[in-house]
């Protein structure tokens, strides 16, 4: 059974930066991503994700530049560096991965079968 356990959240003042850790266990998953839900909005959104296969990356428009994904598959690890963190960016942050899904999908919710329970990260103006 996979398991995806996301840690590294808290509370920043515009600008600031925080990292965000998932850690996996119980099978490799080829695509990672991070996707994102503020109260009172249905859709989750996609924030960024990384293949394994070839390390690529891809990111939502909202957080290019300022967001960088990576992963250490040796602590079976994916991150989420945050810097100049906007009040727009507080959400819940979810990991999500799937080892069978294809890269083209990786922006939609509906293609990953394992997700985290998610970490509140909180920006004030």
């Amino acid at each position: 059974q996979v398991q995806l356990v996301e840690s590294g959240g808290g509370s920043v003042q515009a600008g600031g930066s925080l990292r965000l850790s998932c850690a996996a266990s119980g099978r490799t998953l080829s695509i990672v991503a991070w996707f994102r839900q503020t109260p009172g909005e249905e859709e989750r959104q996609f924030v960024a994700a990384i293949r394994r296969k070839s390390d690529s990356a891809v990111y939502a428009d909202s957080v290019k530049g300022r967001f960088t994904i990576s992963r250490d598959d040796a602590k079976s690890t994916v991150y989420l560096q945050m810097n100049n963190l906007e009040p727009d960016d507080t959400a819940v942050y979810l990991c999500v991965g799937d080892s069978t899904t294809r890269w083209i999908y990786a922006f939609s919710r509906g293609a990953y079968d394992y997700w985290g329970r998610g970490t509140q990260v909180t920006v004030s103006s």
